[in-house]
């Protein structure tokens, strides 16, 4: 299928409701934190993972509360303790009617979040928004939509910003235990061999950032072989005798900077659906800068192929991992289906 030129955010992004402010900044208790359960309706909740980007967030959320009492937003603060904590933060968060719940670490920080607007694989009816403080390792979800990196900038998209409706991917999936799961993602779903980087990633340290993936890729792709799969896109079959990963795109980064799909996005109701094929280590590498730079669809590589899809199932007579938002979560078989428009969240003008 064609190509189409990279999306620009100002040009598509806007919801039929886009111009709303966000309902944060309120006059009650300006300028102060409000203690846990206070008015809960009434203050902004900012989910902490502080151990985020090897507990990069953590170390840089101490910063932001030395001056965050003075912006003017009521606010509360919950710091995670364990995995999926953020996911039931924000599910009493939604119940409770918050006007916004911010994800404050990295991409796998906002799927918990993330995760919380949901229930049995659809939104959750709530006037709730979402929003992200990008303070984790990979940073690539904020890059479609250009949230500032710096947290003071962040924070004050909250209050100049607008609310947008974005799309969602829900996944249908074999977990690590072998059942089957449902999870949603909101930026990059992918099987094959970023699945491998990511599981290397987090089991590794953090500290180095984005850097962090470039590494886990390079190590990945050493040990990495491809795989055959059968993928199917709204009922079209394709069977890969062998392939590296075939990448679900809601967003147009992932990887720690690689813009793998650049005309994906959130508010067009499909997947940009990018297969690379039997590619080989040393043609992968080769090719590594086109991929950051998003250029890899340009040059009419035959192991690299473009598609759009509502609904697709990849499987594999081998165990292939998956991940979703840079967390590795279990292995195929999936179906990844697209739920347009699922989240409103908090983006700049």
């Amino acid at each position: 299928m064609g190509r189409r030129r990279a999306w620009r955010m100002d040009e598509s992004l806007e919801s039929g409701e886009g111009g709303n402010r966000p309902r944060g900044d309120h006059e009650p208790a300006r300028g102060r934190r409000l203690p846990i359960g206070a008015r809960p309706g009434a203050a902004i909740l900012f989910v902490v993972n502080p151990s985020s980007g090897g507990g990069k967030a953590g170390r840089e959320w101490a910063g932001v509360e030395t001056w965050l009492p003075s912006s003017g937003l009521p606010y509360e603060v919950v710091f995670t303790t364990r995995p999926f904590e953020a996911t039931e933060i924000a599910q009493k968060a939604v119940r409770e009617s918050r006007p916004v719940v911010v994800a404050v670490g990295g991409d796998g920080t906002l799927n918990e979040v993330l995760n919380g607007f949901f229930r049995n694989g659809a939104p959750i009816p709530t006037s709730s928004k979402l929003a992200m403080v990008p303070l984790g390792t990979g940073g690539d979800f904020r890059r479609t939509l250009r949230i500032p990196i710096d947290p003071k900038e962040a924070i004050e998209v909250l209050r100049s910003g607008m609310v947008r409706r974005l799309d969602a991917g829900c996944v249908t999936y074999q977990n690590q235990d072998g059942s089957t799961a449902v999870r949603h993602f909101i930026n990059i779903a992918d099987a094959g061999l970023g699945g491998d980087v990511v599981y290397r990633v987090n089991r590794g340290s953090k500290r180095l950032g984005a850097m962090t993936y470039k590494v886990g890729s390079g190590l990945a792709l050493l040990t990495y072989k491809n795989k055959p799969m059968t993928m199917v896109i709204d009922g079209s079959t394709h069977e890969l005798a062998k392939a590296q990963q075939v990448v679900v795109a809601n967003c147009q980064f992932f990887g720690g900077g690689m813009q793998m799909a650049p005309s994906a996005s959130p508010t067009d109701g499909v997947f940009d659906v990018i297969v690379v094929k039997d590619a080989g280590k040393i043609e992968t590498m080769r090719g590594i800068n086109d991929f950051l730079n998003g250029k890899h669809l340009d040059n009419g590589n035959p192991k690299i192929e473009l598609m759009y899809g509502k609904r697709i199932t990849v499987t594999s007579p081998e165990k292939v991992r998956i991940d979703l938002d840079g967390e590795d979560v279990g292995f195929l078989p999936a179906l990844f289906e697209i739920q347009p428009g699922a989240i409103e969240f908090i983006t700049p003008r």
